[in-house]
């Protein structure tokens, strides 16, 4: 059962029996937006990591940091917001030269292409190609949306006219193996996502 399902209740199980393909698994057109975003976003490459806590979050943190063996090794990230959870696994995030990961916060998930939206208020002017090949990236249930135009709007209703810059998504997370036109001029990006429930 999905997220949204459990808080607003469940829909008709007549209309769920009737999106239910052969196998008797929800086909991706008629899964809810939550469920998704996971799938796309899993499909895409990413690794998803559901927190339903800060502690948990805190700790899955930890474990990717173990997982990869980055502990003491630089991290690259721009928000302020996120600086005690480096400080307190001591990691540096200044004046870095060769860092091992990107860590920030984002603007929106796309649950129809399973992306992450950002703008110069994670990213900077760096393009993605310029920020590191791993990231680590934190966000709510609450940013999941349906498209890219929802993620422009609400970006719009955010900032009302202080509109922030350099607005892209990422969308592929590992190699593709045959490049078309669709993923020509993209970067694979190593992608961990620590998703916090937030509704």
């Amino acid at each position: 059962m999905s997220l949204f399902k459990k808080i607003f209740g469940a829909t008709n199980e007549s209309s769920d029996e009737e999106n239910q393909n052969e196998q008797g698994a929800m086909t991706p057109s008629n899964l809810p937006i939550d469920d998704l975003f996971t799938y796309n976003f899993k499909k895409n490459g990413g690794k998803f990591i559901y927190c339903d806590s800060l502690n948990e979050l805190k700790e899955q943190f930890e474990n990717i940091l173990e997982e990869n063996d980055w502990f003491e090794n630089e991290v690259l990230c721009y928000e302020s917001k996120l600086f005690s959870l480096l400080d307190e696994n001591k990691l540096p995030y200044t004046d870095v030269k060769e860092p091992k990961f990107f860590f920030a916060s984002c603007e929106n998930l796309i649950a129809e292409e399973g992306s992450i939206l950002f703008s110069s208020n994670q990213i900077k002017h760096k393009k993605p190609n310029e920020l590191p090949d791993n990231f680590v990236i934190i966000a709510t249930t609450s940013q999941i949306i349906a498209a890219v135009s929802d993620g422009l709007r609400a970006i719009k209703k955010k900032y009302n006219k202080d509109y922030p810059t350099n607005i892209t998504t990422i969308k592929y997370f590992e190699k593709v193996e045959e490049e078309d036109f669709l993923t020509y001029g993209s970067c694979a990006k190593n992608m961990y996502l620590l998703l916090l429930e937030d509704l």
